[in-house]
């Protein structure tokens, strides 16, 4: 099945789902990755094929990808990898 590119919609179905399925996650992302250790509510914006765009309480934060993702396929398995690569008690 081929990937939709990332599409502002896309973007949009991205955010929605990890939002509203791995809220926890996101908020992860923040405090590892983005240095925002006493954040306390995170949402995903925007991801594009070089950031993501979170708003952190309430102000903008963009987290670098390690690399420019290509498709929504690539986008999935670079979140993933995100997460998983977090020690432990960050994610």
């Amino acid at each position: 099945m081929p990937s939709d590119p990332l599409t502002p919609a896309v973007s949009a179905r991205i955010c929605k789902h990890m939002n509203e399925d791995h809220a926890e996650a996101v908020l992860a992302y923040a405090h590892h990755y983005g240095g925002v250790d006493a954040a306390s509510a995170a949402e995903m914006v925007a991801v594009s094929a070089t950031d993501m765009e979170l708003k952190v309480d309430g102000q903008p934060l963009r987290i670098p990808f390690d690399h420019t993702l290509t498709d929504s396929e690539d986008a999935h398995r670079t979140l993933v990898a995100m997460l998983r690569a977090m020690p432990k008690q960050d994610a």
